[in-house]
């Protein structure tokens, strides 16, 4: 037997929920496939949670614009549904005179992307946070960290309020493009079953283009390449060293391995960047070695044994390592060629700060 629906939204992370939310709220009956049994459950549950402020992206990429749009949009949304969420600000350190030019260098670029930073000098740094080593700073008043849980669950509500819904452990196994542009699903799990859609919107992560594939009729050409980056995270034991979060200078492939701390105010290092072939969660507990030669350049005080293994996340990029960072990838019908479907793929941070303004965007693609 085959379903008729309206819209299936496909993964029940944060963006997915934000895109369920949101076309729903434009009145359309959207279900969410999602292939664990709860919300969030992978990547949007392995990350910093940190808000970003859209300081690194290159201007007018999808990442700036919908970076500082959704740094507002997801303020505001805290504030009037009552998610946790703390506005700690965060200082982005010169490491040794040499990275002073590089650190104006991107305050300049953050004002190109309407992202407002506030040059510190090295004293003035440390007069804010005692335990910092650093030649300059960036002060950025508008990052913050938020409980992703509740944002995910308050995100749940809110679509479910508007008569939309979640099937859990409802993977999606392979389908087809129809003749009139809708979209067959192919359903398993204990209750497999088929769905036709007038819009299915390919929100699935570490596994959109794993689900693209599956789906017959798409161009093979619009799918992406899937590369997974993964980043490891230790945890402190004592008191944490500093009140805001603590960014060295970015690298290549990720913002570089940072100061970060949870609503509860447990300090954390983290992520690194390992490139993997297959997703392991494993987090090795001698990649601590790297990570204390990386945090005493602007904490000197850390003493040996001080990191614990806490946990790893998994990005889903789509650029290979040594290839340069790639833009968010969020097809509409006008680029899958497919009037019934929309894919995003690399939806790594700011995907998270990103979601209400991505969500925004898709439904504003297929209106």
């Amino acid at each position: 037997m085959t379903e008729r629906m309206d819209c299936v939204v496909i993964g029940a992370g944060v963006v997915g929920l934000a895109v369920a939310r949101t076309l729903a709220q434009r009145g359309r009956e959207v279900i969410v496939l999602e292939a664990e049994d709860a919300i969030g459950t992978i990547t949007s549950s392995r990350n910093s949670e940190v808000i970003h402020a859209g300081v690194y992206y290159p201007t007018g990429s999808l990442k700036a614009r919908l970076c500082v749009r959704g740094n507002r949009m997801l303020y505001a949304y805290c504030d009037a549904r009552a998610v946790p969420y703390s506005n700690c600000t965060k200082l982005i350190v010169a490491c040794s005179e040499d990275e002073v030019p590089a650190l104006k260098a991107l305050q300049a670029k953050s004002a190109e992307n309407g992202c407002r930073l506030d040059w510190m000098e090295a004293k003035d740094a440390i007069a804010l946070e005692p335990a910092l080593h650093c030649f300059g700073a960036l002060h950025s008043p508008t990052t913050g960290i938020v409980d992703s849980h509740s944002l995910m669950v308050s995100l749940q509500g809110e679509l479910e309020d508007r008569g939309g819904m979640i099937a859990f452990k409802s993977p999606v196994i392979g389908g087809a493009v129809l003749d009139d542009g809708r979209v067959r699903l192919e359903v398993g799990g204990a209750e497999p079953m088929s769905i036709e859609a007038g819009l299915v919107v390919n929100c699935a992560g570490l596994g959109a283009q794993t689900v693209a594939r599956a789906i017959a009729g798409l161009s093979p050409e619009t799918i992406p390449p899937q590369h997974y980056c993964k980043g490891n995270y230790f945890t402190m034991t004592g008191k944490a060293p500093f009140e805001r979060l603590i960014y060295p200078l970015p690298t290549a492939a990720s913002l570089g391995l940072h100061y970060t701390r949870d609503m509860a105010g447990q300090g954390r290092f983290g992520p690194d960047v390992e490139w993997i072939d297959n997703l392991d969660y494993t987090v090795d507990p001698k990649r601590a070695e790297t990570f204390y030669e990386s945090i005493r350049r602007y904490w000197p005080d850390i003493v040996d044994g001080q990191l614990q293994p806490s946990y790893s996340g998994i990005r889903p990029k789509i650029q290979a390592q040594g290839e340069p960072a790639r833009d968010f990838d969020i097809q509409g019908p006008a680029q899958t060629g497919v009037a019934g479907y929309c894919g995003l793929y690399g939806i790594e941070s700011p995907g998270l700060t990103s979601c209400l303004a991505i969500a925004d965007y898709v439904a504003e693609m297929v209106a």
